[in-house]
């Protein structure tokens, strides 16, 4: 994961103060890689929402986060990890409503269609990790 000019910055999110921080992380990216407007709302918004289950469901992890480029073209790539339990159904936990808490059962689902790519690895008791990219036009 290379960014053009500097190295992957990572963020220890473990409280709310986390979560903050990395949609003030991600918001700056967004604007470095001149992302349209709308364009970086959606990328903050899913940023916002698998930072609070990184938090809430996986005990707290790390985003890590980079400028990236492939075939001529520049984005934002995130990575959510945590060492929490895992998901154990991953075609439930990607359909709209369904919730393992209290939540509106929209973080994952709706992650995946605000970003261009999404990636979910995960297993019970392994942990979980999703990889999102956002591509500038």
């Amino acid at each position: 994961m290379n960014g053009p000019g500097r190295d992957p910055q990572v963020l220890e999110i473990s409280a709310n103060a986390g979560v903050v921080q990395a949609r003030q992380l991600v918001r700056a990216l967004a604007q470095e890689c001149r992302l349209s407007l709308v364009e970086q709302t959606k990328l903050i918004t899913a940023a916002s929402e698998l930072a609070r289950n990184t938090l809430i469901y996986g005990g707290g992890g790390t985003m890590t986060a980079a400028l990236v480029e492939e075939r001529g073209r520049r984005g934002v790539r995130l990575v959510f990890a945590d060492q929490g339990p895992g998901i154990p159904d991953t075609d439930l936990a990607m359909t709209d409503g369904w919730t393992s808490g209290s939540g509106m059962g929209l973080g994952l689902s709706g992650s995946k269609r605000l970003v261009d790519d999404f990636l979910l690895d995960t297993a019970p008791g392994q942990g979980t990790t999703v990889t999102i990219t956002k591509w500038g036009r």
